[in-house]
């Protein structure tokens, strides 16, 4: 059976025309990520995940902000050093400085930033929209001449006018920027705007465009999907969806979105699992239990006539097999599971009751007070050995 129900995707292409997608993923948890509060990864924790986003097929890596510190533009030298498919950007402001600091780190990318509207050019910059563009016209300039590939990103860009983001994604390219990017800093988007703004940008710059979305409304993921239906080129993600304030649009989910909705499989979405755990690590930031793709929920199935069905057929309450991204189904015995569930669950851990055995059994898992919270499979086992200990001993 395949991993994906395709009965569910051709259902839903009934009613939706999508083109097919011109995609890449920039992950950017190694400084975007990191900006997380109380979040700092270590080189061998950087050099871990960065391999671990090369496996799975990820295009471009954002390694960190050399600037920043000595031993953040020794490790992202590092990780540009290693020789991985991805290519590895850098964060710079607009400061020559920024962009020598990712030339020597040998980075393939420098994403060049300055935001534009009037809210941060007051209260940030204190200067005025002519002086910013100067220093980006200039630190461009430096960085092309040095051979880096410059992504051009306009931060606030979704309070900042669109006539004023496409005069400046225009000047960008006479300069030969390979990306212009719209970064959605405070999350204020929703998928209509997205994608009114991605096409509107595309009507005038022939760049190719990227999107940074923030979870702030709880869009980050949708967003970025409908921007890319728009035409935008570079998704940017963050593995588990870790960031400043909620976070940005999460790796595993627009993977797996992009697999289940429009067919795009070259990723190793079997590793994402492995990732998540690895960033829940390292970051020490939980996963909700109800997080879509890698959440302990997302393969867990209670109710009874949930369970029966899934036993049949997993299809019936699963959109893909939580094979797919490297995760394993869950049956939980409480509350709300039915005799036939039970029946199933038992004889998938390799056991066999009596008609009267399973009604003793049942009777037991309803007023168990562990039921609240879901039986654990040693827990049953101990049930199952008692119910059988008991029929015997009659």
């Amino acid at each position: 059976m395949s991993d994906i129900s395709e009965y569910s995707r051709n259902e839903l292409m009934k009613f939706i025309d999508i083109n097919p997608l011109d995609i890449e993923i920039c992950d950017v948890t190694l400084r975007d990520g990191e900006q997380t509060p109380g979040v700092a990864f270590t080189k061998n924790e950087k050099v871990a995940l960065a391999c671990e986003l090369d496996a799975v097929g990820i295009e471009v890596i954002e390694a960190g902000f050399p600037v920043v510190s000595s031993a953040e533009k020794n490790i992202v030298r590092e990780i540009a050093d290693m020789g991985l498919d991805a290519k590895i950007c850098c964060l710079a402001r607009a400061v020559i400085g920024d962009v020598d600091a990712a030339i020597d780190c040998n980075v393939d990318i420098v994403s060049i930033f300055i935001a534009m509207s009037d809210l941060h050019l007051k209260y940030k910059y204190h200067k005025t929209y002519e002086e910013m563009c100067e220093c980006a016209w200039r630190t461009i300039e430096h960085a092309k001449d040095h051979g880096l590939g410059v992504r051009f990103a306009a931060e606030d860009a979704t309070r900042t006018g669109i006539e004023k983001l496409k005069e400046a994604f225009l000047t960008v390219e006479e300069y030969k920027v390979d990306y212009v990017s719209i970064a959605d800093t405070i999350g204020i988007l929703n998928p209509s705007t997205t994608h009114y703004l991605v096409s509107e940008i595309k009507k005038t710059v022939h760049t190719p465009i990227c999107i940074h979305c923030h979870n702030d409304l709880g869009m980050a993921t949708a967003n970025t999907l409908a921007a890319a239906e728009a035409g935008a080129k570079q998704l940017h993600t963050t593995i588990n969806g870790i960031g400043e304030r909620a976070g940005n649009a999460a790796l595993e989910e627009v993977l797996v979105a992009l697999r289940v909705q429009y067919g795009i499989d070259r990723y190793d979405t079997t590793r994402l699992t492995n990732l998540s755990n690895l960033v829940k690590e390292f970051s020490g930031i939980p996963i909700a239990v109800n997080k879509a793709i890698v959440g302990k929920h997302a393969f867990s199935h209670e109710s009874g006539i949930h369970v029966a069905a899934i036993l049949e057929e997993p299809r019936t309450y699963e959109l893909f097999l939580p094979e797919m991204v490297g995760n394993r189904r869950n049956l939980i015995v409480g509350k709300h599971t039915g005799t036939k569930a039970l029946k199933g669950i038992i004889r998938d851990m390799g056991y066999s009751l009596e008609h009267d055995e399973l009604c003793d059994l049942i009777d037991r898992v309803k007023i168990c007070t562990e039921a609240k919270r879901g039986i654990p499979r040693n827990r049953l086992e101990e049930m199952i050995l008692d119910v059988k200990v008991k029929m015997h001993d009659l």
